[in-house]
């Protein structure tokens, strides 16, 4: 009897530019959310704009949302104010409609303009989750805190689900960062957001950056969808809010330092 020969090959990253494959519909799944359930990770890519790096002209951003293995899962865009953009940066409202590759809006998210952080405890982030669109399955809400950054991720009634927290310093040079996501009494980790490091030039001309989301396989769709959302929230909150403000000091180091060559 022939012996079968062992598998000696791993699974390959995907093709450029290659989609997901949609999987069979699912029983008390919304249509476009099947693919949740095979997957256990999702990598989020913000799209980077040759018009923002070029000029520093705020853009509506817009993300693609990948498996493990490299194939497009969805696709986001933001839509926001272009005054609100250049005026309040990251601090600004928008919505975001999440696509699937059929391009159906599959998730809604709404950011009412907020300031958050340690300066601003009664006008904390709130980000309204909408699966499908119109129906509400929750909310990220931004926690009041002097130094590391804190989230709660509740349902629509406003019961505690899982708790986001995350470093004094959300941006480390050659180091992705990582903010564990945990159930809501702190009890155990059952997921992570990750910053991941997109290289010097890459940190240095933009805000854009790269993040992922990791969740058990088991866990729910309306789970997995409130994750991933809160991603977008992290990212305005925190990572962003921390990148406009380094490259405003940075800024202001230049004006300084071509004023006092002036003087001399």
């Amino acid at each position: 009897m022939a012996m079968s020969q062992p598998i000696t090959q791993q699974p390959t990253a995907a093709a450029p530019g290659a989609l997901m494959q949609p999987p069979a519909g699912m029983e008390g799944v919304p249509p476009g959310l099947e693919y949740l359930a095979q997957v256990d990770q999702l990598l989020i890519h913000q799209l980077l704009e040759l018009l923002e790096v070029l000029t520093g002209f705020e853009t509506e951003n817009k993300y693609v949302i990948k498996n493990a293995m490299g194939q497009q899962v969805y696709f986001a865009a933001e839509k926001s104010d272009c005054l609100e953009r250049q005026c309040c940066g990251p601090a600004r409202a928008f919505s975001m409609s999440i696509l699937d590759n059929y391009q159906r809006e599959v998730i809604h998210l709404e950011r009412p303009c907020r300031c958050g952080g340690c300066c601003c405890p009664c006008h904390l982030n709130v980000l309204e989750v909408q699966a499908p669109p119109g129906n509400v399955i929750g909310y990220v809400n931004e926690n009041w805190t002097m130094c590391f950054p804190e989230f709660y991720i509740t349902d629509p009634a406003g019961a505690n689900l899982f708790f986001i927290n995350g470093p004094l310093c959300p941006i480390k040079c050659y180091q992705d960062v990582d903010f564990p996501i945990l159930t809501a009494d702190k009890g155990s980790q059952v997921g992570t957001l990750t910053s991941q490091w997109s290289g010097c030039a890459k940190e240095c001309i933009s805000d854009a950056g790269n993040f992922s989301v990791t969740f058990p396989m088991e866990a729910s769709w309306q789970t997995k969808v409130l994750l991933l959302s809160s991603a977008f929230l992290v990212v305005s909150a925190v990572y962003r809010q921390t990148m406009c403000t380094i490259h405003c000091m940075l800024n202001v180091l230049s004006i300084c330092q071509d004023f006092m060559y002036f003087e001399s």
